[in-house]
């Protein structure tokens, strides 16, 4: 098999898509087998050919910026998607342009900046804002039951808004979530109550931005802070002596340096690759050049520079291992396909849809203070 090395390094663009009207675009989703679902900041929803990048659909509904898009595994004609309206909907991707088929909420007084569904099509559960400057909850649902109300909720473990929610990709009971209180918490679900549910908290010492499971067996946690911190824990060291830490720096821009003697300028997120076994971290500059990198105990090391493709932030990425293909997006509106050896059909050189009403929708910036919690040492 090829190694994850040489297919980055052939990969060239493939497709570009834009959209009629500037948006940016925050989260991509992956549906296998045919569709790419991607959030706008002007609070709808696309669905695109994962293969074509041509726009199939689109769902309006929402009346809050979005705070992502999944699909269900068991039942890929489903796609779910937060906001921060205080919903969680559930849309029928065989029924484009329709209304939501599902919707979960809570108490009038949550605005979701995070969610997720569990890996078995079960629970979905939703991170809030900071509700009259005191608590923030984690609320819970049975997807089997959309009129049934809320299954729970917890509102103890972190202080400020919950950024992420973030469900294993095996265990259907094992969930992380992190907040701009700078914690990181770790659940296990069938233990019930909040309290016996706490597995560890780590400290990321900054405001959490994104989580993602890692690993051979996905014990390991990365985390990335909003000013471009990265931390990688490796929760299989929970019962020992042993630190969980594998690698911290508060501020990862400079760990990969680039041929002009600078970094990158961001941290666009991470995602394991399965059969690669490899963590792949994506950074950016703000002109748009996109750099691939791979996480380990030593840090970071620079695999691949992508350029000529976006002209401004990227917000989202996926890998597609099926197609091996890499899909990103951004602030200039453009959904872009990455191949290996991949030659772009559109023509016309890129540029920026950047609007001041897109620009004013951009996600609120996250506050950082001090972190009061510290339950095990990392």
């Amino acid at each position: 098999m090829e190694c994850l090395d040489e297919k980055l390094k052939g990969l060239s663009i493939a497709r570009r898509s834009r959209p009629e009207e500037p948006t940016y675009l925050l989260h991509v989703a992956l549906q296998p087998t045919s569709l790419l679902a991607v959030s706008c900041s002007n609070f709808t929803i696309h669905l695109h050919n994962k293969d074509t990048l041509n726009l199939v659909g689109e769902y309006q509904g929402h009346s809050g910026p979005l705070c992502g898009v999944t699909f269900a595994h068991s039942s890929p004609d489903l796609l779910y998607s937060g906001s921060a309206d205080g919903t969680v909907r559930g849309w029928d991707v065989r029924r484009p342009g329709t209304e939501s088929v599902q919707m979960f909420k809570s108490d009038p007084s949550h605005s979701y900046c995070s969610f997720d569904l569990s890996c078995s099509d079960t629970l979905l559960c939703a991170g809030t804002e900071q509700v009259n400057d005191e608590d923030s909850f984690l609320v819970f649902w049975d997807i089997r039951k959309p009129g049934g109300g809320l299954l729970g909720v917890y509102s103890e473990s972190h202080s400020d808004d919950i950024t992420q929610v973030c469900f294993h990709p095996r265990d259907k009971d094992r969930l992380a979530s992190g907040s701009t209180d700078g914690l990181v918490n770790v659940f296990d679900l069938s233990r019930g109550a909040e309290e016996e549910a706490l597995l560890a908290t780590c400290n990321s010492d900054s405001s959490a931005g994104s989580v993602c499971w890692s690993g051979a067996d996905y014990t390991q946690l990365l985390c990335l802070s909003h000013d471009e911190g990265l931390h990688l824990w490796d929760l299989g060291q929970l019962d020992t002596d042993e630190p969980l830490t594998i690698f911290s720096t508060s501020d990862a821009r400079s760990l990969t340096p680039l041929a002009d003697g600078g970094g990158v300028d961001y941290l666009v997120g991470g995602r394991w690759l399965e059969e690669a076994q490899k963590l792949l971290v994506v950074g950016g500059k703000n002109s748009g050049d996109l750099h691939l990198m791979e996480c380990d105990d030593k840090g970071l090391r620079l695999l691949r520079n992508l350029e000529g493709g976006h002209s401004s932030t990227v917000r989202c990425f996926l890998w597609d291992a099926t197609g091996e293909a890499l899909v990103t997006g951004g602030e200039d509106a453009q959904l872009l396909l990455w191949k290996p050896g991949g030659e772009e059909l559109t023509t016309g050189k890129r540029e920026s849809m950047k609007s001041q009403s897109a620009l004013r929708l951009k996600s609120r910036p996250h506050k950082k203070h001090g972190y009061q919690r510290q339950r095990k040492a990392t």
